[in-house]
Formats: structure tokens, C-alpha cells, sequence
């Protein structure tokens, strides 16, 4: 159905289009255990625990589809196994001057510089405190509100506002401090700065009975070669030394890689992170970074370019425990849910793991296994799942 819808979603200016179909799974309400019957599949080696927290599948909504947390049910009902709302601010914030979001077709890509626009904390955490019993983990992205004369301590002070008006009722709360959509770039995303910001965070988290896991976003490598220096791993090392519970990688990039669409059509475009596909080396190889640097030692959210089951598996083989999807759902619809998780299990099983735990940084395993495949039997070629 969506694929027949599509045509005419594209027809009207992408923003437009999101704002339209986050109307239909706001009030979904009357349709959505028809969804829920259509596109369910579980299956056992999908399912872990991370952080206490049960997620019965990998398969998580990015930030910044849903920004104001308006349709959380709809998401839980077309099979996401956890979703991050936001990116949320203590002060609601309209965001840069349209047009900001901008399709790649040719890519399967966005470009957008909405620049933070969200209803502020106030309104978002009484929605969240609000949502029903039953859902998957709901995770809350939160920011610096982007107003450039807010500094130093004033900074920390807004970001620490927001932490505390949702620590209640999110099951995580990411830190984004590399966001590229603002005219004050990535504010927290140097080690001193960064170091300041998760004192005074870890210090709020740990006054509270209730041990909420706070992850780090960071950004991708910008280099086509995908070559770190020395900053990444002060990040790294400052994130550690606070004892972070894990990190999203990554935000959309800012540069622009090799592209189908045409040069004149991204200069017209101008400024803006991009998303989709072709974010899916760089997201991928800093997941390996970080699993590596930090010996696997705390999990590692993939997000940026997954677009299918075998996008996922690579991810999962380089560290990534949990992904994210967003760009992908833009081209692809609710369905996609569903069939990332079902050729997941089979790749799974396929290479001969009964957790998705035991695949999560197997990348050299799974190379040898390609290399000498095994006879599969009956029951692996089938994974089970309803």
C-alpha cells in the first residue's frame, strides 16, 4: 500500500510529506492492531536485554522522525523494537527557515538542516509521561537549546533542564552533541566542553534511585577513507572515564561522499546532514571504531544507512548491538520493519549464531564461515517466527 501511496507523497514537498504521514500514525489509533497482526514477526534470536531493558527485536525509529513524541503507539505497532523520540530541547525551538529537508532519490538519501525545531521539554515529557503501559523501550534524544547566546554553564544548565524533565519516563536518554543543523555546529563535541556536560549529567542520573543509561551520539568520520586522529579517541576516552552506558553512531554527515544525484542538484540544495544510504560506510566503520576502542565493553547503537537485512547484519558483525532506521522508512514504508527483521533471523541463523549477542563484533567469525560455508539444516534454514 505504501509503495502505491508513495507517488503522491512525493509530489508534495518532502517536509510536507513528513508532517502528513506523522498526522496518519498520530491518530492511528482505530487501524492499529490491524497493523499490528499484519506486519508482527518475532523471533527468538532477535530478542536481548541491554541495560536492563528487554528489546524484543534490534530494530529501532531514529531521532528525528518523531521529534515530539506524538506517535509512539504507531511505531511500537509496526514492529520497532525500540524508539528514540527528539531530538528535544528545554526550550521549544522552530527550527531553521524552510525549505529544510530535501530528498535524494537517485541516493535513497535526505539532506536536511531543520535545525532542532521541537515543542520544548515542557510539552514533550508530559506526552511521554503519558503513554500507555506495554510499549518497547522509548528512548529521548535531548539538546542544547540552539540559541547561540546560551554558553558555558548556562549550556550544561539547559541541557541538565531537559534530563530532568524526562528522566522519569524514558527507558534511555541519548546526549546529542554532534549535531551539524545549527549555525553553532556541534557544541559539545570537544573533549573539554564534552567532559563538562557529563559531569554534570552523570551527576543528575546518579542522585536518582533509578540508573538511566545515557549514551553519547556522535558523528561520522568526514573523510572518504574513513581515517580517525587523536580527537575521536579523547571523545572516546572522556565518555569512558564517566562511565557512559553506550553510544549512538551516527548523526548525519556533513560532507558529501560520492552521489548519483547530480552535482548542480546538491549545490542547489546547499547546507544540511545527510542521510540514507550513503551514510551506511562511514556510520558502519565508526560502529567498528568504537567497538574496538572500547573492547565491546558498553553497547553501540548503528544508525545511518540501514536500509535492509543485510545492511543490519553488517553493523551487528561490527559492533553495533541495537540499529536505527529513518531515511530508509522515507523510501520503503512501514513494512520495512517487518522484512529487515525476518532476513535478519535468517542471516543470523545462517551463520550458525542462536543469540544476536553472539553475532554482535563477530565480523572476522563470519568471514571464515563465508569462506567455509557449513551444511544448514531444515530446521536453520526456516527460522522461526510468527
Amino acid at each position: 500500500m505504501y509503495k502505491r501511496l508513495r507517488p503522491l507523497l512525493f509530489s508534495l514537498p518532502p517536509e510536507s510529506a513528513h508532517n502528513l504521514g506523522l498526522a496518519v500514525a498520530r491518530f492511528s489509533k482505530p487501524v492499529r492492531s490491524t497493523v499490528k497482526g499484519v506486519l508482527r514477526y518475532d523471533a527468538s534470536v532477535l530478542s536481548q536485554y541491554l541495560w536492563g531493558l528487554q528489546f524484543n527485536n534490534p530494530i529501532g525509529l531514529a531521532a528525528g522522525l518523531d521529534k515530539n513524541a506524538v506517535a509512539v503507539p504507531f511505531w511500537a505497532a509496526i514492529g520497532f523494537g525500540f524508539v528514540e523520540v527528539g531530538s528535544v530541547s528545554a526550550r521549544a525551538w522552530k527550527g531553521n527557515p524552510k525549505p529544510r529537508l530535501f530528498r535524494l532519490p537517485a541516493d535513497r538519501a535526505l539532506i536536511n538542516r531543520m535545525g532542532l525545531n521541537n515543542q520544548g521539554v515542557e510539552k514533550i515529557g508530559a506526552r511521554l509521561s503519558r503513554l500507555p503501559n506495554g510499549l518497547p523501550p522509548v528512548g529521548v534524544n535531548i539538546v542544547k537549546t540552539p540559541d547561540a547566546k546560551i554558553l558555558g554553564a548556562a549550556a550544561i544548565e539547559d541541557f541538565t533542564t531537559t534530563l530532568e524533565s524526562v528522566i522519569t519516563s524514558a527507558s534511555y536518554v541519548t546526549l546529542n552533541v554532534s549535531c551539524p543543523n545549527t549555525s553553532e555546529g556541534k557544541t559539545f563535541e570537544e573533549p573539554e566542553a564534552l567532559d563538562g556536560l557529563l559531569e554534570a549529567v552523570l551527576k543528575i542520573r546518579n542522585d536518582t534511585r533509578r540508573h538511566l543509561p545515557i549514551l553519547v551520539k556522535l558523528s561520522p568520520p568526514v573523510s572518504t577513507r574513513f581515517v580517525f586522529d587523536s580527537f575521536i579517541d579523547e571523545i572516546i576516552e572522556v565518555c569512558m572515564s564517566h562511565g557512559v552506558d553506550g553510544f549512538v553512531a551516527a548523526n548525519t554527515l556533513s560532507s558529501r561522499p560520492e552521489l548519483q544525484t547530480p552535482t548542480r542538484e546538491i549545490l542547489r540544495i546547499g547546507v544540511g546532514g545527510l542521510s540514507g544510504e550513503p551514510l551506511d560506510d562511514a556510520s558502519t566503520h565508526l560502529v567498528r571504531y568504537l567497538y574496538r576502542r572500547t573492547e565491546g565493553l558498553v553497547p553501540i547503537v548503528g544508525v545511518g544507512g540501514v536500509s535492509s537485512a543485510e545492511s543490519a547484519f553488517r553493523k551487528i558483525l561490527a559492533g553495533a548491538s541495537l540499529l536505527q532506521l529513518y531515511t530508509a522508512l522515507v523510501y520503503e514504508g512501514p513494512s520495512l520493519v517487518k522484512q529487515i527483521k525476518m532476513g535478519l533471523s535468517q542471516l543470523l541463523i545462517e551463520h550458525g549464531f542462536q543469540t544476536i549477542k553472539q553475532a554482535v563484533g563477530a565480523e572476522e567469525r563470519v568471514r571464515w564461515r563465508l569462506e567455509k560455508p557449513t551444511r544448514r539444516t531444515p530446521a536453520q534454514q526456516h527460522p522461526q517466527g510468527t
